[in-house]
C-alpha cells in the first residue's frame, strides 16, 4: 500500500477516536485530530497526483473516508443541537444522488470525476467542523459558534450548488 492510500486509511482510523473525544467533552483533543484528519486529505491527493500514486482503492476511498469523517462530526452535532437534522439530510441527499449517478456511469464504463465546487463544497463542510470544534474548545464561544453557522449554511448553499452542477453536467447518465 502506498503512502497516500495509508493517509487515507490513518484518516478513516482516527474517526473513532474523534468521536470518543468529543463523546468525553474533550473538545481540544477533538478538533487536533479532526484536523490532522483533514490535513491528510489534502497531503493524500497532492501526493498521488505528483508521484503518480493514483490507485483505484485511493479513487474509492479517499472521498468516502471525508464523507465518513465530515458526517461523523455532523452527527455529533445533530445531537449536541448545534446543526438542525434538515442540513445534513440536504447533505446526504446530495451525496446519495451523486453516487448513484457514479454507480449507473460505472456499469457503463463510464467514470464521472468530481468538480471543482464539490471539493470547495467538502472545504467548507470541513471548515465548518473545525470551528463548530474550536467554538466548543473556548466553552461554547457564541462569535465564533456564529462563524462556524456562517461557514456551515455557505458549505449548504454550495452543497446544493454542486450537485445540480454535477446532475446537469452529466444530465446524459439518466437516458442511458
Amino acid at each position: 500500500m502506498n503512502l497516500p492510500n495509508k493517509l487515507t486509511l490513518g484518516r478513516v482510523i482516527l474517526v473513532p477516536f474523534f468521536i470518543a473525544a468529543y463523546l468525553m467533552g474533550f473538545f481540544w483533543v477533538a478538533l487536533i485530530l479532526f484536523c490532522a484528519a483533514s490535513i491528510t486529505d489534502y497531503f493524500d491527493g497532492m501526493l498521488a497526483r505528483k508521484h503518480d500514486l493514483v490507485t483505484n482503492f485511493g479513487k474509492i476511498m479517499d472521498p468516502l473516508a471525508d464523507k465518513i469523517l465530515v458526517y461523523s462530526a455532523l452527527c455529533l452535532f445533530i445531537e449536541s443541537g448545534i446543526i438542525k437534522a434538515w442540513m445534513l439530510i440536504i447533505i446526504l441527499a446530495r451525496e446519495f444522488a451523486i453516487a448513484g449517478m457514479r454507480a449507473v456511469a460505472a456499469s457503463e464504463g463510464k467514470v464521472l470525476a468530481a468538480d471543482l465546487s464539490g471539493k470547495i463544497k467538502t472545504v467548507l463542510q470541513m471548515v465548518a467542523v473545525i470551528v463548530f470544534l474550536l467554538g466548543l474548545s473556548l466553552g461554547n464561544q457564541e462569535k465564533v459558534m456564529l462563524i462556524g453557522n456562517i461557514v456551515f449554511y455557505a458549505a449548504l448553499v454550495m452543497t446544493v450548488y454542486s450537485g445540480c452542477e454535477y446532475i446537469i453536467k452529466n444530465k446524459d447518465i439518466f437516458s442511458m
